[in-house]
C-alpha cells in the first residue's frame, strides 16, 4: 500500500525516532521505506560503534557538537545511546563547555545541524505575536505527542558570555538533552524555545550571517507583556508543561520567577537549580569540616565573588540549610554571608545605587568600612568558604588562595564560573595553593591532579544536571501545582545524601556521573514525597505509595533508547 501524502508528512516528522539500518525489512516496508535504506540490516549496537568511531575522529569540540546534532535529528535513540553510554566524555560536548562555542556560531553552524524538515527548537518571534498560538503548535517532532518540559530562554544572558539574541537556542536544546539522558525524560515530549526579543549585542546586529531580529531589546513594560502573552498561551496549549527559564539576565530572571512561580508550574534553573547542586556539595563540604576538624556549622562564613542572579540564589538555598537543619533564625543565618560585586563587598551604605536582588545580603555591620580588593575583603571577612560565580578568569589568586588556607585547615573553595576559561581558578591551582588540603567543587570539569608523591584528588563539579533532570521528572510525576522552595531543597538533600560509602571515603562531594540516572530518580522520589507532604501532588495515584513503590514508579517511567520505538510509532 502507498503511504498517503499525509502520512508521509508524518513518517517525516517521525524519522528521528526511527532506528535506520537497524530497521528490518518488514517494518521497512510497512513504513514505505523500502528501497530508501541500504539493504543490510544493522544491530544497534553496530550502530552505535560506528557513530562512536565517527565522532571520535573528529578534531575540535565544535565538530564533535555538530555531528552529534545531526545525528541527534536523524537517528535519536542512537544519539541517546551514545551519550548515556559515554556521559562524561559527551556531556562536555552536548553541553557545557561546548554549548557557549556553539551559542556564539549558531547562526554560522545552523543549517548544518538540523535534518530537512526535522525542527531543532522553537523559534518565537516577538514581532509575530498575532500567529503565536499557532507558532506553538507547530512545533511536533512525532504526531500525537505533547511536550510535558519546556525549556525557555531569551539568550540575554547565555553562561558567562553575555547576550547571544536567538543563538540561545542552543542552551534550551542542551538542557533538555540532558533531561532525556540523565532523567529518561521521553525526548519527543520536550521543548527548547529561544524567544527572540532581539539583541543589545551590536556584533550580532552587523553580523551579515545573523538569524535572530535585528533590532534592539524592548524596555521592562513591553518585555513582561511579550512574556506574559508567551506563558500564558503555552500554557493554554499545554496546560499541564513545566517550564523551566534559562539564562535570562539578572533582573529578569527574579522578576520572571517572583512573578509566575506561584501561577505556573515553573522553575528558574539559573537561580534554584544552581542554588540546589550547590548547596548539595556545600552540605558536604561542612560535614567534613564538622567531622575532621571540629568545626561548628553555624561558625561558617561563606563569601561569594560574584552577585548575579546565580550567586544570590545559590546564597538563598544555602540560607535555608542553615534555617531548616540548624535551627538558626533568619537574620542569623543570613549574616553567614558576604557578597562581593564588581565594586567590592555589598554594603547597605556603600553609595551606590545597588539592584534589587542584591539587597538581601548587603551588610549593615560593617561600620563604614568599604573594601573592593579580593585580599582585603578575606582579611576582613575571614571567611571558610570562597564561592565564585562572577564569570572572572583567575580571580581566586594565589595569594588569596594561599590567605584562605592559612585561615581554615580544610578551605573550602568553590569557583564556580562557566565555562572553564573564566572559572576563577583551576583545581590544580587551588590544591597547590591550598597544600592539596582544599574542598574543592567547580562548575565546569576539570582534570583529576597528582601530587608530588603519586596521589590523585578528583575534583567536585557542582553541575546542575545533577539536580534538574530529577527535579524535571518528579513534578512531570506528581503534577504539582507549583514547584515550592521545599520541593527544591528536598531535591538537594536528596542529591547529598546520595554518596556511597565508597564516595565518601574518597572525599567526594557528588556522586558518580555513571550513576546518575539512580541519582536522578531519588531527586525525583524526594521532589514527589515533598509534594505529597504540602499537598500539592494532584496526581491521585501516587499519593498513597509507599517509597519503594514510588521508586519502582520512577524507574518504569524513564524513557531509554533501547525501547523499541520502531514498533511504538
Amino acid at each position: 500500500m502507498t503511504p498517503s501524502i499525509a502520512s508521509k508528512k508524518a513518517l517525516s516528522l517521525m524519522q528521528p525516532f526511527l532506528t535506520g539500518t537497524a530497521i528490518q525489512h518488514s517494518k521497512r516496508k510497512t513504513l514505505g521505506l523500502t528501497g530508501l535504506l541500504p539493504s543490510g540490516v544493522e544491530t544497534f549496537d553496530v550502530q552505535r560503534r560506528r557513530a562512536l568511531l565517527q565522532v571520535r575522529s573528529k578534531s575540535t569540540p565544535l565538530e564533535k557538537y555538530i555531528f552529534l546534532a545531526q545525528l541527534r535529528t536523524s537517528n535519536t535513540p542512537l544519539f541517546y545511546k551514545l551519550v548515556m553510554d559515554n556521559l562524561q566524555e559527551f556531556a562536555p560536548i552536548i553541553y557545557t563547555p561546548t554549548v557557549g562555542t556553539a551559542c556564539i556560531e549558531y547562526s554560522n553552524i545552523y543549517p548544518f545541524l538540523a535534518a530537512p524538515g526535522v525542527p531543532d527548537g522553537l523559534y518565537i518571534n516577538s514581532d509575530r505575536m498575532s500567529e503565536l498560538e499557532q507558532t506553538i503548535r507547530n512545533y511536533q517532532p512525532v504526531p500525537d505527542f505533547s511536550p510535558e518540559i519546556a525549556v525557555i530562554t531569551d539568550g540575554s544572558r547565555i553562561l558567562g558570555l553575555g547576550d547571544l539574541g536567538s543563538n540561545g537556542i542552543g542552551i534550551s536544546i542542551g538542557k533538555l538533552q540532558l533531561y532525556v539522558a540523565v532523567a529518561g525524560i521521553d525526548p519527543r515530549r520536550t521543548l527548547p524555545i529561544v524567544l527572540d526579543l532581539g539583541t543589545n549585542n551590536e556584533k550580532l546586529l552587523q553580523d551579515e550571517f545573523y538569524l535572530g531580529l535585528r533590532q534592539h531589546r524592548p524596555a521592562d513594560d513591553q518585555f513582561y507583556s511579550i512574556v506574559d502573552k508567551v506563558l500564558q498561551t503555552l500554557h493554554a496549549v499545554y496546560p499541564k508543561l513545566l517550564i523551566q527559564f534559562e539564562d535570562w539576565s539578572s533582573e529578569h530572571a527574579f522578576g520572571l520567577l517572583e512573578k509566575y512561580q506561584d501561577k505556573l508550574l515553573c522553575f528558574n534553573d539559573d537561580i534554584q537549580g544552581t542554588g540546589a547542586v550547590i548547596l548539595s556539595g556545600v552540605i558536604n563540604a561542612i560535614r567534613r569540616v564538622q567531622k575532621e576538624t571540629g568545626l561548628d556549622p553555624r561558625e561558617h562564613r561563606i563569601l561569594f565573588y560574584g552577585a548575579g542572579s546565580a550567586a544570590i540564589g545559590v546564597g538563598r538555598q544555602i540560607q535555608q540549610y542553615f534555617e531548616t537543619e540548624l535551627g538558626m533564625t533568619e537574620e542569623e543565618a543570613k549574616k553567614v554571608f558576604w557578597i562581593v560585586d564588581s565594586k567590592g563587598l555589598v554594603t547597605l551604605d556603600r553609595g551606590d545605587r545597588l539592584a534589587q536582588h542584591k539587597t538581601y545580603f548587603a551588610r549593615n555591620d560593617n561600620e563604614g568600612q568599604q573594601y573592593k580588593d579580593l585580599m582585603d575583603i578575606i582579611n576582613y571577612v575571614k571567611p571558610t568558604a570562597l564561592i565564585g560565580l562572577s564569570s572572572t578568569t583567575g580571580a581566586f589568586h594565589r595569594k588569596a588562595l594561599e590567605r584562605l588556607a592559612e585561615l581554615n585547615p580544610l578551605p573550602v573553595i568553590f569557583p564556580l564560573s562557566n565555562p572553564a576559561t573564566q572559572a576563577e581558578c583551576t583545581f590544580a591551582e587551588a590544591m597547590e595553593a591550598t597544600k592539596n588540603r582544599v574542598i574543592f567543587a567547580s562548575g565546569t570539569a576539570f582534570p583529576n591532579y597528582t601530587t608530588p608523591t603519586g596521589e590523585t584528588h578528583v575534583p567536585g563539579q557542582g553541575n546542575n544536571m545533577y539536580i534538574f533532570p530529577g527535579l524535571g521528572l518528579g513534578a512531570v510525576l506528581a503534577q504539582p501545582k507549583q514547584i515550592s522552595s521545599k520541593m527544591i531543597y528536598s531535591a538537594s538533600k536528596a542529591l547529598a545524601d546520595a554518596l556511597t560509602t565508597e564516595e565518601l571515603d574518597q572525599h567526594w562531594l557528588y556522586p558518580s556521573l555513571t550513576r546518575i540516572r539512580e541519582v536522578s530518580r531519588e531527586v525525583a522520589v524526594a521532589v514527589i514525597e515533598e509534594s505529597i507532604r504540602e499537598d500539592l501532588c494532584q496526581d491521585e495515584t501516587i499519593k498513597t505509595m509507599s517509597r519503594q513503590s514510588l521508586l519502582d514508579h520512577v524507574s518504569k517511567q524513564m524513557w531509554h533508547p533501547t525501547e523499541d520505538l520502531n514498533a511504538s510509532i
